[in-house]
């Protein structure tokens, strides 16, 4: 395959990939969307579709798995910030914030199928979340005063009560989001202090 090609082909596959996020919203989940819609949206016939997924389940793993990587960059330039003297929680709720508000369709994407009908779209999203748990064990474990069975729970309990709360923020205004980030920056405070005496107590 020539590069011009290849490259073609790929900008087909992402323009496929941003049709179907561009249709999601709060009424319409990715299940309800059909092949032909997305093929539509997307400028190209629907037999096409299948030369880039195999089928519409394809398709949304994929978008799963795009939206995991985006916001665990994300999360990582916001650790680089922390570590020019940034607030650790202040700055990464910033920036989970800032993803939620830019990215809605695709967060809702990530809460609507992580209890979906489909055993795949679940597992994907599983995974997903286990990664930032993973990565801010590791974070906990080298910035903390945890063990990493301590830090991984800590870990657990922050990730879990970001995105259930981050979920509100979805239908909100400008003003109920600035309260709900205040509030999840206290609560995780709240965790973070009773997670540190715990840990200073059983070492």
């Amino acid at each position: 395959m020539s590069t011009n090609r290849a490259l073609q082909k790929e900008q087909t596959r992402q323009t496929i990939i941003d049709a179907a996020l561009g249709q999601l919203s709060a009424d319409k989940s990715f299940s309800n969307l059909s092949l032909r819609e997305v093929a539509r949206e997307a400028g190209i016939a629907p037999t096409s579709f299948y030369r880039h997924f195999n089928d519409m389940e394809d398709l949304g793993l994929t978008l799963v798995d795009e939206c995991g990587v985006a916001l665990r960059q994300l999360m990582r330039k916001a650790r680089k910030r922390i570590e020019r003297k940034g607030s650790v929680i202040n700055t990464s709720i910033d920036t989970f914030m800032e993803f939620i508000i830019s990215n809605t369709n695709v967060f809702r994407l990530l809460l609507r199928e992580r209890s979906g009908t489909s055993l795949a779209f679940r597992n994907a999203i599983a995974l997903e979340i286990n990664h930032f748990k993973s990565e801010l064990t590791d974070y906990l474990v080298t910035e903390g005063p945890y063990s990493k069975p301590q830090a991984f729970a800590l870990a657990e309990a922050m990730v879990t009560l970001v995105f259930n709360l981050g979920a509100d923020a979805l239908d909100m205004n400008q003003l109920e989001r600035k309260a709900l980030k205040q509030r999840i920056i206290l609560q995780l405070r709240f965790i973070t202090a009773g997670a540190t005496q715990f840990s200073q107590r059983n070492h």
